[in-house]
């Protein structure tokens, strides 16, 4: 499991309808950034989990001859006469990579402005709906 303390999120600027309760939404807003890194990571996980398996199983005859002739044509060709596995195995490696770029990104130089207007009106959302809004518990609530 992933560790994110509090000293990795990046500060995020709070807009004026925030400025009563600031630290309540510095501290919501990085409550709602962890859940969006968790849910990237989960899906990467289950790709992994469900995805990849199939697909390198399915390349098996392809990698009992990239063993005994290994050329990258072989391994072109196998990739290229076996589709859906091959674009199985890209979409996790591509999954995986985007989010490691995206995360690394967010620690090394903060959160964009883009991102974190995004952020600010997803939680205006969350707080406008309640609790009956799926994130309010993880987000809003004392559980958090």
């Amino acid at each position: 499991m992933i560790n994110l303390n509090d000293s990795l999120l990046p500060p995020i600027d709070p807009e004026p309808e925030f400025r009563a309760s600031d630290r309540t939404c510095q501290r919501q807003l990085q409550r709602l950034h962890q859940v969006a890194v968790y849910s990237r990571w989960f899906l990467v996980g289950l790709l992994w989990i469900s995805l990849a398996p199939w697909s390198l199983w399915s390349l098996r005859s392809e990698f009992a001859l990239w063993r005994d002739y290994f050329t990258w044509t072989a391994v072109r060709y196998g990739l290229a006469f076996n589709l859906l596995p091959a674009v199985g195995l890209t979409l996790c490696i591509a999954l995986t990579v985007s989010t490691l770029i995206w995360q690394s990104r967010n620690i090394l130089f903060g959160l964009p402005k883009r991102q974190r207007k995004q952020l600010k009106q997803r939680l205006l959302k969350i707080r406008q709906q309640g609790e009956s809004h799926p994130l309010w518990l993880w987000v809003c609530g004392e559980l958090a």
